[in-house]
């Protein structure tokens, strides 16, 4: 029994490995308020109701001459969060209200006067659904073992893959669906713009042919 058991482990492992996401880190540069609007957005795709973590750990400190304003929202026009003078670390938490992509935006304004190095260091991690839990929580409450905890996490993870498949099945048929009508208007539109032009050539065929016949020149 011990090979399948090590086995099962070496396989979570590798799981949670291969779905494991490095934090971003950037620089971001100070501008005047006055300037034009200068933002860092970071973009993600979420699927309706799922649980989203934003942790954001930005250097400096409040009153260093620089204001660091974050913003999220998503292509529908929800907003989740517009943290303010973030200075440290910043978790934010919510549940997505449609299948759309977020945005995860910063802007480092410059507030204050003269400031040596006026930019802001920033580490951005976000976490979308089985990934967004705090499993260490959740096998205390539950009293699970690690193995039964990798594998709620695993199983939640592929519960998660197969809701996004059927959901890009669904557009796929849609976008199918779209194609095939407009291929279809397209052909009528070809075949009524065939049909008019052959209308058109009879018609000044006669017309030319009446009129030369008028003037006696036929």
């Amino acid at each position: 029994m011990a090979l399948p058991r090590a086995l099962l482990q070496y396989v979570c492992s590798l799981v949670l490995f291969i779905s494991s996401v490095h934090a971003l880190k950037f620089d971001l540069t100070a501008h005047p308020k006055h300037d034009e609007k200068q933002d860092r957005c970071i973009r993600n795709f979420v699927a309706k109701e799922t649980l989203v973590v934003v942790t954001a750990i930005v250097s400096g400190s409040k009153g260093d001459g620089m204001v660091v304003n974050m913003s999220i929202k998503d292509a529908v026009g929800n907003e989740y969060g517009r943290p303010r003078d973030v200075a440290g670390e910043q978790r934010t938490v919510f549940t997505s209200h449609a299948d759309a992509a977020f945005d995860v935006c910063f802007e480092n304004l410059l507030v204050g006067g003269r400031v040596n190095n006026p930019s802001r260091h920033i580490e951005l991690d976000i976490d979308i659904g089985a990934d967004a839990k705090d499993w260490s929580a959740i096998q205390a409450n539950e009293k699970l073992r690690p193995v039964e905890t990798d594998l709620r996490r695993i199983e939640e993870m592929i519960a998660e893959i197969v809701s996004e498949m059927d959901y890009l099945r669904t557009r796929e048929q849609k976008l199918r669906d779209t194609n095939e009508s407009t291929n279809t208007r397209v052909k009528w539109f070809g075949i009524g713009t065939t049909m008019l032009l052959v209308a058109l050539w009879g018609w000044q065929i006669m017309y030319l042919r009446a009129y030369f016949r008028s003037k006696h020149l036929i």
